[in-house]
């Protein structure tokens, strides 16, 4: 019996059936973790690019509202996962920038994700209502001095209060903590019907959450946080205000499986992200939401987030904001 042949032939025949099941992925459904709710941006973007992953991938995504904690709760479930590709997370800034930045006993650190990609920027939009006679960033500022002027958001520590705070800090708003009324709400759907209804003053939020309400004449936009004037929204950029440090601030969407996620995996994720991103009808949808698709790879996506990670804690430090307990 020759035993160098059939090692050899085992030797083949092993390594035949290891790329076969690396092949087979992926070979059923893929779990999609959305950790915020329905109608939301991070829930918009997701499901908009869905039907475009599915037909990449070949097998279905099926997607999962997994709600709580500023989409901790849903954050954790994947960084708790298999590193093997069937749960993924679409990350969020809120989940995976403002979190980390605001609460010292977040139960994930960013090293606990791989991110495949980044693939949507959300800039940030400041609004008011028609009916609130201002007009401009100067005439919300010169009332801010006033006294008396509030504002909305998602939640204490959540992006939309970030982002109000950073905007009145760069515009040269001393203390705005203390300054101005923070009325948080449940979600940011809620958060925008408070403008709507009179109940505060102004709001700053991504661009997907106030499209429809530009467009129907219902909010009117004071300032977006895009290097160039967003399609939608008849607002100076950051930069014409001369505040280009606002460019930094804006919303994203990325998907991330667990640290363990195996490199095949993320690459099967960034081809079908290649083909996905190029879709028509999510094209339209992320077009209508004022986003802008920018694909990017890993190194460029945890470039990014680490870099958006150091605004909002340099914010949180220079305010004194941060969660201990």
């Amino acid at each position: 019996m020759n035993f160098k042949k059939i090692g050899m032939a085992c030797a083949l025949t092993l390594g035949m059936t290891a790329t076969a099941a690396l092949a087979e992925y992926p070979d059923r459904p893929i779990n999609m973790i959305i950790p915020y709710g329905a109608g939301g941006a991070t829930d918009i973007s997701a499901r908009a690019i869905a039907e475009a992953l599915t037909a990449a991938a070949g097998t279905p995504m099926v997607m999962s509202n997994v709600t709580g904690a500023g989409g901790a709760t849903g954050s954790v479930a994947v960084q708790n996962a298999k590193g093997d590709g069937y749960t993924m997370l679409f990350a969020r800034v809120g989940s995976h920038t403002v979190n980390p930045a605001m609460k010292a006993t977040l139960p994930y650190t960013l090293d606990d994700f791989r991110f495949v990609t980044v693939y949507e920027i959300n800039p940030v939009v400041c609004a008011v209502t028609p009916a609130s006679g201002i007009n401009s960033m100067d005439d919300l500022i010169a009332k801010v001095n006033e006294g008396g002027v509030s504002y909305s958001s998602s939640g204490v520590g959540s992006l939309l209060q970030l982002a109000a705070v950073m905007v009145l800090k760069e515009f040269g708003v001393e203390n705005p903590l203390n300054t101005t009324v923070h009325i948080p709400q449940k979600g940011g759907g809620a958060a925008a019907t408070a403008v709507l209804n009179g109940t505060v003053t102004f709001i700053c939020t991504n661009s997907s959450a106030l499209a429809g309400f530009v467009a129907n004449g219902q909010l009117k936009p004071l300032l977006v946080t895009t290097p160039d004037r967003l399609n939608g929204f008849d607002a100076p950029t950051a930069a014409e205000l001369g505040k280009p440090a606002l460019e930094q601030l804006v919303g994203w969407t990325g998907i991330a499986g667990p640290a363990s996620l195996t490199d095949e995996v993320a690459g099967k994720w960034g081809e079908w992200m290649a083909t996905a991103v190029k879709d028509e009808k999510f094209l339209a949808v992320m077009e209508k939401a004022g986003s802008v698709i920018d694909l990017m790879d890993p190194e460029e996506a945890k470039a990014f987030i680490d870099g958006q990670y150091k605004t909002f804690r340099k914010l949180v430090d220079d305010l004194g904001m941060r969660i201990e307990g």
